[in-house]
């Protein structure tokens, strides 16, 4: 379902396989397990690559497994496990001593949009791929979590209104042009190569990781007083 990898200083987290790389509780599980190994092995200079096999980065939470429940009340409990146990890889992603890249190379919906936001930088393809937020369209709300995340990772109204209450289904160039990702490449591997190249690049950097960590959440406060993570001051001088 996902994979760890390390080069050098940099962690490779891959969703493996063709599918749509649904959030279920095993993917979520399994997702939660080797972002917490990264975080329990970094080092000064660690940075995290995440991204994904096929042409889906992540269609999001499996609506499918939730409706197996049988009935709709069921459905709706399925739904808020899901929600309630993706908090914590947020969490997780929001508090890593270390730079971390969404690499992008297919869509990205719903949840899955969500993982690659929760990153430090996105870096998305031209050619193939949106980041869509189809909520609106499917009469689900959303988990105050991702509300928080949107409102403080998007700094633009404007497109945060045409995200989550238009349904837009955003492409890699407008993606761009309006801020969502850091830059668009014309390929996929243009995209893994880019990815590359700025985690080596801040890599070097060599920051204290913890203090990153703690400037990370001080700058998106409302997100981290929901996910339960407490702000530290470090005071550490280097000359």
């Amino acid at each position: 379902m996902c994979t760890l990898e390390m080069r050098g200083n940099l962690f490779i987290l891959t969703l493996t396989g063709e599918d749509r790389h649904l959030f279920n509780p095993d993917l979520i599980s399994s997702l939660l397990k080797l972002l917490s190994q990264v975080k329990a092995q970094a080092t000064c200079g660690s940075a995290l690559i995440t991204q994904a096999q096929g042409k889906f980065f992540s269609y999001g939470f499996d609506l499918d497994w939730a409706q197996a429940a049988g009935s709709e009340q069921g459905a709706v409990k399925r739904l808020q496990q899901m929600a309630d146990l993706f908090k914590p890889v947020i969490a997780t992603l929001l508090s890593l001593p270390m730079p971390t890249i969404a690499a992008i190379t297919g869509h990205a919906v719903a949840a899955g949009f969500t993982l690659a936001l929760s990153h430090d930088y996105l870096i998305m393809r031209k050619d193939r791929g949106i980041l869509w937020m189809p909520e609106v369209d499917i009469a689900l709300t959303l988990p105050d979590y991702i509300n928080a995340l949107f409102k403080e990772m998007i700094g633009d109204a404007s497109v945060r209104r045409d995200l989550l209450l238009r349904g837009l289904k955003m492409k890699g160039d407008e993606a761009e042009k309006r801020g969502v990702v850091k830059a668009a490449y014309d390929g996929e591997a243009e995209v893994r190569e880019a990815s590359v190249c700025l985690a080596e690049n801040l890599g070097k950097r060599k920051w204290h990781g913890e203090v990153y960590a703690e400037i990370r959440k001080g700058l998106y406060p409302q997100l981290s007083a929901i996910l339960g993570l407490s702000h530290k001051v470090y005071a550490i001088a280097r000359l």
